[in-house]
């Protein structure tokens, strides 16, 4: 049965909004009036684009699950599902939970798609940006081995500890971005405000200034008459920065020059590596095809070369070579992956061991940025004393120097 979103008036003159199902607009303006409430719109959710319905609709403006959301609706969907609620019954109960208008929608829509027949991956293909590859591919998964609800259960779990990793390596960094936001508005309101109100009070003097003050005066001076040209060229670098990068042989070089930086090359390395070994073991794991799952685990790799060597991991493994086999080959990624790999062919367990590759793998990641952000705090604050001292020192040395004639 279709649905339709509805604007209506109530007795007391209110706008009321939502979404009803029905045969038709005429069977939804009818319950409409059976509730004592006014129709003014109603227009189909599912269907025909030109009617204001369906993904189309969807497509514009923000994405409707956010990654955190997205993993609560999950793990509720699994919940209900494995709980022995049929589909569209646990489709209907979220939807009538739902606080945002557009969310309601989607859930609408999906809804309508699986009462019409689809199956849920087919319906959650409708909407690629709320749902991407690998999400739908765990599923349909899920739907072949009628095991749905554990499926879910699976999904919303790489979900929380993908957001939970990616929320730790935020939290690391947060506190070294502040202090080099802050030290940096210091340092230029020294250098452009305070200093020169020194040179205007020596600038009548006729003995020669110390070298520290002479030095901060010439870089004051550059900084308030070629700044903009400097901050001019750092955002034009940072531009072109992102041009060359929309070219896929450009930004997979820069991407391969990245992962041989010290240490956030290794923290990449690390990320990228958990990230896949994670997806992979959770598609294996489902049921997928392991060609499949390999592919849907490279396109989940933010850096491009990692990527690049996954797919040709891939054809690796299509041609008859062992998983193991064809990771080690490939040294951008961590040799541990591969052990883990060669463990679980020889096993029979791959998944499990795909996992376990992809939890020591994050945990690492997640102690290496700590360390370095335990590093950064210090470091940083140490060396913004450094560059304020200097300034004071700057400002101090000829009132110091003055006294000494004085005197």
């Amino acid at each position: 049965m279709p649905a339709y979103r509805f604007e209506a008036l109530d007795a007391a003159g209110k706008t009321q909004t939502g979404l009803l199902e029905g045969d038709n607009a005429k069977a939804v303006r009818a319950q409409l009036r059976a509730r004592a409430l006014v129709p003014l719109d109603v227009q189909p959710v599912a269907g025909d684009a030109a009617a204001g319905g369906g993904p189309a609709a969807l497509r514009r403006g923000r994405r409707v699950f956010t990654a955190t959301t997205l993993a609560i609706w999950t793990r509720q969907l699994a919940g209900l599902v494995g709980a022995g609620l049929p589909l569209e019954r646990a489709l209907t109960a979220l939807a009538d939970e739902a606080e945002e208008p557009r969310q309601r929608e989607l859930l609408a829509h999906l809804r309508a798609e699986v009462n019409a027949g689809s199956t849920f991956a087919r319906a959650l293909a409708a909407a690629p940006r709320e749902f991407d590859e690998v999400y739908r591919a765990v599923v349909a998964a899920g739907e072949q081995s009628g095991q749905l609800g554990r499926v879910l259960e699976k999904l919303a779990d790489d979900l929380e500890e993908r957001q939970a990793l990616k929320a730790k390596l935020v939290g690391a960094a947060l506190y070294p971005a502040i202090v080099s936001c802050v030290a940096i508005v210091i340092v230029i309101f020294l250098v452009t405000y305070v200093v020169p109100q020194v040179a205007q009070v020596f600038a009548g003097g006729k003995r020669a200034l110390p070298f520290l003050t002479v030095a901060m005066l010439a870089i004051s001076d550059f900084v308030r008459h070629w700044g903009w040209l400097l901050a001019l060229a750092l955002a034009g670098g940072v531009g072109l920065l992102l041009l060359m990068r929309r070219n896929s042989a450009t930004r997979e070089r820069l991407d391969a020059a990245f992962l041989r930086l010290p240490l956030l090359g290794r923290l990449a390395r690390g990320y990228n590596a958990a990230r896949f070994a994670g997806t992979l073991a959770m598609l294996a794991g489902s049921g997928v095809p392991i060609l499949k799952a390999l592919q849907a685990a490279a396109e989940t790799l933010s850096n491009t070369a990692m990527r690049a060597d996954a797919m040709e991991a891939l054809v690796q493994v299509r041609e008859g070579a062992p998983l193991a086999s064809a990771l080690a080959a490939k040294k951008r990624f961590p040799g541990l992956l591969a052990m883990f790999s060669r463990l679980g062919e020889q096993t029979g367990e791959l998944p499990t061991m795909l996992q376990r590759a992809a939890t020591q793998l994050g945990a690492e990641v997640q102690r290496r940025a700590m360390q370095l952000a335990t590093i950064l705090e210090p470091l940083l604050i140490v060396v913004m004393g450094a560059m304020v001292m200097l300034i004071v020192l700057a400002v101090l040395l000829p009132i110091i120097q003055l006294n000494t004639w004085v005197k």
